[in-house]
């Protein structure tokens, strides 16, 4: 089993002292069933993880970033904060992204446009990357054979197939790609292929290309905690490997909310770069 950096674990732990979302920043009320308490009748997310009946983690529920607001450590969601990494996503990566010199001339041209071509401020999906590091909140579900995410932008999903199936050996492209899993203990792997061409991992610009190749693990190591590690190995966009890992916490007594892009949206139009 692929154990996550102590580092992570550390930070995890002071991490569990957040709450439930703030009753100001509340749009639905929906109490979370099942949640292990504490004697003062607190939520306890430093509990066990709960198991799907054949002994797995269970990594249903609601999860968001973490992110800094007004000195605290805070879910992003509520607070209508942004993970940095979501803007760059080489600051999550020691030594930052190992650009092909072609990589890293687009991003500087990216960045000098104000990131006007980015598929999402058209309304286009965001790929899987953006997927861990937004703001926003996402859903899992897990069921025999197939994990689900839900997000409210757009209402999107993605699939990841853990019924054994081998990744097809030419998937339809696909913003998300095509994830199949399987468990190393209590670490599910996912293996990613297929993604369409042309995607941006972050604001500034860091591509995603059709040779890419992402491993993701994912660990909850207790109720309200998951970990994710990200792997790419895209050797036409990169020059080696590289990794982001991050940690979410459960968001409780809450829900998704309809984002629709397109719903009323002016801005494009008025992102006319250098």
């Amino acid at each position: 089993m692929n154990a996550f950096p102590s580092i992570l674990s550390s930070a995890a732990a002071l991490l569990l002292t957040t709450i439930p979302f703030p009753s100001s920043a509340q749009w639905l009320n929906y109490p979370t069933p099942g949640v292990p308490k504490n004697p003062g009748g607190t939520p306890n997310l430093a509990a066990p993880a709960p198991r799907t009946p054949d002994g797995k983690p269970d990594f249903s529920g609601l999860w968001a970033n973490y992110c800094q607001s007004q000195g605290k450590t805070v879910l992003c969601a509520p607070e209508f904060a942004v993970p940095p990494v979501f803007g760059d996503i080489g600051r999550g990566v020691k030594g930052g992204l190992p650009y092909q010199p072609w990589a890293a001339d687009l991003v500087k041209t990216r960045r000098a446009d104000n990131g006007k071509d980015d598929p999402t401020t058209h309304c286009l999906p965001g790929g899987i990357a953006k997927l861990h590091t937004s703001a926003l909140l996402r859903k899992i579900v897990q069921t025999p054979g197939l994990i689900i995410f839900l997000t409210e932008r757009n209402a999107s999903y993605r699939q990841i197939f853990t019924d054994g199936r081998p990744l097809p050996e030419d998937p339809n492209p696909a913003w998300n790609g095509y994830s199949t899993a399987h468990w190393e203990g209590d670490t599910l792997v996912v293996e990613t292929a297929g993604f369409l061409d042309g995607q941006w991992l972050d604001r500034a610009g860091s591509p995603l290309t059709s040779a890419a190749h992402t491993t993701e693990k994912f660990r909850r190591p207790n109720y309200g905690t998951l970990e994710i590690e990200l792997t790419v190995d895209d050797p036409k966009a990169y020059t080696k490997p590289w990794t982001l890992r991050l940690t979410q916490g459960l968001a409780l007594d809450t829900d998704l909310l309809d984002y629709i892009c397109l719903e009323n949206e002016r801005d494009a139009a008025h992102l006319v770069g250098k």
